[in-house]
């Protein structure tokens, strides 16, 4: 049986840390890894660049999983390095961020152009707001608002460049059209009470991917595996073992 590495992407606004207690409490026996996404380096100006370069230090083989704009990275690190990347693990992910005509499961266009202006004048009472968005509705809203907070203050927040460079991916990408070419099997796991990726977004990613399996995290927001860390891992467990 494959035992390949697990790469973990966090999302917007967050680093890698976010995967402390979730790495903590997995029961795989190889390595995982989890870097911190590239996102304030000139050199980068895309999405494609900076999987490249993500891509150029791990493993030769591993499994891809990643939160929110993680997921986004890694289904399309999938669709560039097919032969590197062997499953896909997406977490409370969408194809497309903001709403389009044919996109109803995004952010609204101009709410999004609001909060990057909130982003761009108050860098962390932006992101205050945003872990309050990502955690309303889920049953233990208090508690993995705390984790989330807690995990996320072990750095200093992000510089307001690199901001404003990640949320410009988030507005721009649009993976609709690559789904069906990204064969890798793959996780799709969702919170039923998301407010920012909407549950219909996972129901979409797992009809559109050829190998896909969709499952719920019950009772969660936008970050199922700070409410529900035993639940997810075991998903994530039994996936990487099958």
């Amino acid at each position: 049986m494959n035992r390949w590495p697990l790469v973990l992407l966090h999302g917007w606004g967050a680093h890698a840390g976010v995967w402390g207690e979730v790495i903590a409490r997995m029961n795989l026996d190889h390595q995982v890894i989890a870097p911190d996404i590239p996102g304030g380096d000139d050199s980068i100006s895309s999405v494609d660049e900076v999987i490249d370069r993500l891509s150029a230090t791990a493993p030769e083989r591993c499994v891809v999983a990643g939160w929110s704009l993680g997921g986004q990275l890694a289904l399309t690190w999938a669709h560039r390095h097919p032969q590197q990347v062997a499953k896909l693990i997406l977490v409370s992910t969408t194809p497309r961020f903001v709403a389009a005509p044919d996109w109803s499961q995004g952010m609204d266009g101009a709410a999004f152009s609001g909060f990057a202006a909130a982003v761009s004048a108050n860098p962390v009472e932006a992101l205050r707001r945003f872990l309050m968005l990502a955690t309303q509705g889920d049953v233990k809203a208090r508690e993995v608002a705390r984790k989330l907070e807690a995990a996320l203050t072990t750095r200093p927040v992000a510089d307001r460049s690199v901001l404003m460079h990640t949320l410009d991916w988030l507005r721009d990408t649009d993976l609709r059209a690559t789904l069906s070419a990204i064969r890798q099997p793959a996780l799709v796991v969702h919170g039923d009470r998301d407010r920012i990726t909407p549950p219909a977004a996972g129901e979409y990613l797992a009809r559109q991917l050829p190998d896909a399996h969709l499952e719920w995290m019950p009772g969660a927001a936008h970050a199922p595996f700070v409410s529900d860390p035993d639940g997810f891992s075991r998903r994530v467990a039994a996936f990487c073992h099958a």
